[in-house]
């Protein structure tokens, strides 16, 4: 699946029932783009998503899902407050720093999203303090 924003190839995972509110269209399935970092809905997804295209430092197991939602999320902190608080929330309940992440997201180059990456890993700092 190509990003509907920039063409890249994008990552699709399953969406549990309880982040599906999140996700575009309600949808059991999601893709986000490793490149512009756009979140979209997804027709199919492979067995074992590859979380390792968006960042080496991206977690894998019970808190990659919520991660790669919050992050596609992060294009308007205004609208996602309430699903930021509770998708990072969850990801830390699954042993990630959210915030390491990002900065390792950040650090690593080559992601060129439609927002500040830097700016708004330190509004979410706040946010969640």
């Amino acid at each position: 699946m190509d990003c509907p924003s920039c063409g890249a190839s994008m990552v699709a995972f399953d969406v549990p029932l309880e982040y599906r509110e999140y996700v575009p269209e309600s949808s059991a399935q999601a893709a986000l783009c490793p490149a512009c970092l756009t979140l979209t809905a997804a027709t199919t997804t492979p067995e074992e998503p590859r979380f390792d295209r968006i960042s080496d430092a991206f977690p894998t197991g019970e808190a990659a899902v919520p991660m790669a939602i919050a992050v596609g999320l992060l294009d308007s902190l205004a609208l996602h407050r309430a699903a930021l608080e509770e998708l990072l929330v969850a990801a830390e309940r699954g042993g990630v720093d959210p915030l390491l992440v990002l900065d390792r997201l950040h650090a690593q180059g080559g992601v060129q999203p439609d927002f500040d990456l830097d700016r708004r890993r330190h509004q979410l700092e706040q946010l969640l303090e």
